[in-house]
């Protein structure tokens, strides 16, 4: 595998905004007519922000010149728990690979850098939401489905 992964930085906000709009298409089915601008000025705004601080760290995948992958992970507090004494959390995400790079080992690669920077900052929690796709990868990981978390959508 002579991929180069990079760490991301505001330089390279086009990019990571552009991945983020792929991978929420294709998550949620989305074709190029559904208007995503809004999460598109968003997403900016919250690397823009999430960069500089370090709440949020990002990797993106090169083949030569040519971007094939990206992936990233968020970093927020909740209040401290016997399991998770700091409160300290990792959130994964936007997980991309280039359709024709995919099945190589470069999601798998992504993620131990990805959960590599997790660990140098001390936390021990990492969760992520996995589409039927990635699933297989993130267990094959160690990732874990959580059966007591619940969602409600407020509107």
């Amino acid at each position: 595998m002579n991929y180069t992964f990079k760490k991301a930085s505001i330089a390279d906000l086009d990019m990571l905004v552009e991945t983020r709009i792929k991978v929420l298409r294709a998550a949620n089915l989305l074709d190029n007519q559904v208007d995503m601008s809004e999460v598109e000025t968003e997403s900016r705004e919250y690397y823009e922000k999430a960069l500089r601080d370090g709440s949020h760290t990002a990797y993106l995948v090169f083949d030569g010149d040519k971007f094939i992958g990206a992936g990233g992970v968020s970093y927020y507090s909740v209040m401290p728990t016997y399991h998770n004494p700091s409160g300290r959390k990792a959130y994964i995400m936007n997980m991309y690979t280039n359709p024709e790079y995919r099945r190589r080992g470069i999601a798998y690669k992504t993620l131990e850098y990805l959960v590599a920077d997790v660990k140098s900052k001390g936390i021990t929690m990492i969760t992520l939401e996995a589409t039927d796709a990635g699933r297989p990868l993130y267990e094959k990981y160690g990732f874990c489905i959580m059966e007591s978390e619940m969602v409600i959508e407020v509107v």
